[in-house]
């Protein structure tokens, strides 16, 4: 019996959990091209003098996406959610912050930086992501060596 049954139903997470890993790994790739996309069109809006910076809504979505997945994967799976969530809380953070970095440096017509740690945290949560949701690759590799 799962201790919440009572106060919120469950039963859809065990048919939607399988795929999870999935679409947390598919949300990752689309974070990192999405960073890459954002960066250039502040690059863009830096060069054209525009007053400030806007926000990129694909990738706000999936940094967004990214973290509810990673707590519903939480639901679904506890201790390997948790581990997930470290880097995707990470990740978050990073985005807010490097986001106001790159306002401060467009506004004072600072060397305009590539976003270095949201790339290494985006890094890291696609390594994490592919664990999870690619076990059919390294599992063969890893059951040869510890049987």
């Amino acid at each position: 019996m799962h201790p919440l049954q009572f106060l919120v139903p469950l039963g859809w997470i065990e048919t939607v959990g399988p795929l999870l890993p999935i679409a947390i790994l598919t949300l990752a790739v689309g974070n990192i091209i999405t960073r890459l996309l954002s960066h250039r069109k502040h690059k863009q809006q830096v060069e054209d003098g525009e007053e400030g910076l806007d926000r990129y809504a694909p990738h706000e979505f999936t940094t967004t996406g990214l973290v509810i997945l990673g707590l519903l994967f939480t639901i679904h799976r506890p201790t390997s959610g948790m581990i997930l969530m470290l880097p995707l809380i990470g990740l978050f953070i990073t985005d807010f912050f490097e986001f106001e970095s790159r306002e401060v440096e467009a506004r004072n017509d600072l060397e305009f930086e590539r976003p270095k740690a949201g790339i290494a945290i985006s890094m890291l949560v696609l390594v994490y992501a592919a664990y999870y949701g690619l076990p059919f690759l390294y599992q063969p590799v890893l059951d040869a060596l510890l049987a």
